[in-house]
């Protein structure tokens, strides 16, 4: 791939410019990746854990200590990680359903969450077996126009007898907005339990895994989920996702999951469990190239005079990079430029199309091994206004500098920078 003088000099400026930013990606790297291991060696992985099971999966030791070392990797009580979920919704949507009951309401209170949760919720009597479709309330508190900060006047006057669980989004979704980190979640924890303190507090953790020290679960939140093929799958884990949190809900979810009285006892994994333990293994690092990634991404598109957020210089608490971009041609341009860097399907040319779950027609860039799998090289948009591109990813830091030269090259071939 040649690209122009200007772009590799401008490349070469940026790498100067960031080294400092990575030396603190690296740090984090290491803490996580210790405790990742401590967590293996405290439950004496082995071998012959790996091995796979069939039929219900009885004693089916590697997955018990599956669940065990990602309780401890999280500082939770409990895990539930399994292949069986197919996606980060299905497995926020078996924890809330897990928890939930008719009559019960759930109050999201970081404004409205991301677009494929909006089908899970649903609305009274839809007939689909939404939340709401069982009698569940549900309402959402808008974040602070000024700065995206929680309304806190708004919370207190929509909590009730009714509000049986705190919904918190982590990651930005396709909002303009900076995400929230595990400090700011723990402040959020700390004030709604003074509220009511039998309120559960859930978070959507997805692509936050391993971008800080510290995970929701450590900070006083009573449960949270993601998915595999994204952050703690490591690039390995071909499908699945996790349930983390305090035990009693934990067991909640894995009766959602199978059924009452069965929960997390069965489930074969049917030789995913090396995958999965290995993915985890490998998650810090990987996540860590996908970080650094995102902030040369940010640098880059800032010198370029595109507005991003999280800023190059600002803290990450997750894998998503947003550039704002003046008109649809930009974003499509831009996302097409991803594909084309890509190991897998780089002849593909990404066109926006109405994605199932989604509210507007959707471009996405994803020339992954894993289908879907949102920490390696990717990026998604809505066709909608303001136009901002979501990248996330990236298996190796040096495959996202690739992917955003080649974007910008693709840019600048159309003449739009």
């Amino acid at each position: 791939m040649l690209f122009t003088n200007q772009i590799n000099e401008l490349m070469d400026e940026v790498e100067d410019l960031i080294q400092g930013r990575f030396k603190e990606v690296d740090r984090i790297v290491d803490v996580n990746q210790w405790k990742v291991i401590q967590a293996f060696r405290h439950h004496k992985i082995s071998d012959f854990h790996f091995a796979g099971s069939t039929g219900y999966g009885y004693n089916d030791r590697g997955r018990e200590l599956l669940d065990e070392v990602y309780a401890e990797a999280f500082g939770a009580e409990s895990a539930l990680v399994r292949p069986h979920f197919v996606s980060g919704t299905h497995t926020i949507s078996t924890a809330l359903f897990g928890i939930l009951r008719p009559g019960d309401e759930l109050l999201y209170i970081t404004g409205r969450p991301y677009d494929t949760l909006h089908k899970v919720i649903g609305q009274p009597g839809d007939g689909k077996g939404s939340l709401q479709d069982y009698g569940i309330g549900y309402n959402e508190i808008p974040l602070l126009a000024n700065d995206n900060g929680v309304d806190w006047e708004s919370v207190e006057r929509h909590m009730n007898r009714h509000t049986k669980v705190i919904g918190i989004q982590r990651s930005r979704g396709y909002d303009w907005r900076a995400s929230f980190t595990v400090e700011e979640i723990g402040e959020m924890v700390q004030r709604v339990k003074k509220l009511n303190p039998e309120v559960i507090v859930f978070v959507d953790n997805c692509y936050g895994e391993f971008t800080e020290v510290m995970e929701p679960t450590e900070i006083g939140v009573d449960l949270m989920a993601g998915s595999l093929i994204k952050n703690p799958g490591g690039g390995l884990a071909a499908t699945g996702g996790y349930i983390a949190g305090k035990q009693k809900y934990v067991e909640l979810a894995a009766y959602r999951l199978t059924a009452p009285g069965i929960g997390a006892e069965v489930g074969a994994m049917l030789g995913t469990t090396r995958s999965i333990f290995q993915g985890l293994f490998m998650a810090p690092l990987i996540v860590g190239q996908a970080v650094k990634g995102s902030i040369f991404a940010a640098a880059m598109f800032e010198k370029l005079g595109f507005e991003t957020k999280p800023a190059w210089t600002e803290k990450r608490t997750d894998l998503i990079q947003a550039i704002r971009f003046s008109s649809s041609s930009h974003l499509i341009t831009f996302v097409q430029g991803i594909q084309m860097a890509s190991a897998v399907d780089a002849h593909v040319v990404p066109e926006p199309w109405d994605m199932p779950g989604y509210e507007h027609p959707v471009i996405m860039a994803a020339g992954t091994f894993i289908q879907g799998g949102s920490l390696e090289l990717s990026a998604d948009a809505p066709i909608r206004e303001p136009y901002i591109a979501y990248m996330q990813g990236g298996l190796t830091y040096s495959h996202v500098k690739l992917g955003v030269m080649t974007a910008i090259q693709n840019m600048r071939d159309q003449g739009l920078v």
